[in-house]
């Protein structure tokens, strides 16, 4: 073969290599359907919705790759958490959510909705166990007081700080004195069914204690209940109970 050959053959190789090149590209950039028409199925493990600057606002996965949350655009100490929908604000912050899961064991489901920088306020739950006595479900509507101060950042900080500085025991023991203290926000009202098996409206004070009770209980006795601060009952108040005082749980 002569040059002269040689060249013409290296020009047509060339050329049908850059049209082999731009015929794949334009395979991969334009697949086998419309721009506007919908997909029919699609299978993942997690869809992260963000903003056009990259912010994320929300989070559909599974178990496995669930989001920690965030705290100011941080994430949070990773922890698991179950299948669900999560929401983030446009400060940074974890702002509520839809999680659920179920075994032969429990299975429960949540909606929250968090107060800026805090907390969830308003929750629709639904939580059952299974127990040697049976199967145990509590379900309904329930909100919470949250406090303005310390935050959540604030809170997470605490938390973290007494997991170091304290063994296990110790650290359940600080915690409870923290919440039986207020520090991270008081039951106030819870609206359904109880573990019980009352069903009814359950309402507590600004410390969380129990103050009035308006059900019916598992023998389907209809009561109202109105209670002190140390959690006693008011015979003069209350109907369908005994007018001995007594302590009552709460929900």
């Amino acid at each position: 073969m002569t040059i002269a050959q040689q060249v013409q053959f290296l020009k047509v190789y060339s050329l049908l290599l850059t049209g082999l090149i731009v015929w794949l590209g334009w395979r991969v950039l334009t697949p086998n359907q419309k721009p506007d028409s919908p997909l029919t199925e699609l299978t993942v493990e997690r869809i992260n919705i963000v903003e056009p600057n990259g912010q994320l606002k929300m989070v559909l996965s599974n178990r496995h790759r669930q989001h920690p949350g965030l705290i100011n655009g941080q994430p949070v100490p990773s922890r698991q958490r179950e299948a669900g929908l999560l929401f983030f604000n446009s400060s940074g912050d974890e702002c509520g959510g839809l999680v659920y899961d179920g075994t032969p064991s429990q299975a429960g489901m949540a909606l929250s909705m968090d107060q800026f920088r805090g907390d969830q306020l308003l929750q629709v739950q639904y939580d059952e166990e299974a127990t040697s006595q049976g199967s145990l479900k509590s379900y309904g509507l329930k909100l919470w007081d949250r406090p303005e101060s310390p935050n959540l950042a604030q809170q997470q900080i605490l938390v973290d700080s007494l997991k170091r500085m304290l063994n296990p025991a110790e650290f359940r023991q600080a915690m409870s004195r923290l919440k039986a203290a207020g520090r991270f926000g008081q039951d106030r009202l819870f609206v359904g069914r109880t573990k019980q098996r009352e069903v009814g409206l359950f309402i507590h004070d600004a410390q969380g204690r129990p103050r009035i009770k308006l059900y019916v209980d598992a023998t389907n006795q209809a009561k109202l209940e109105v209670l002190d601060q140390e959690g006693h009952i008011d015979p003069l108040v209350s109907t369908g109970i005994s007018s001995s005082r007594g302590r009552t749980n709460s929900p």
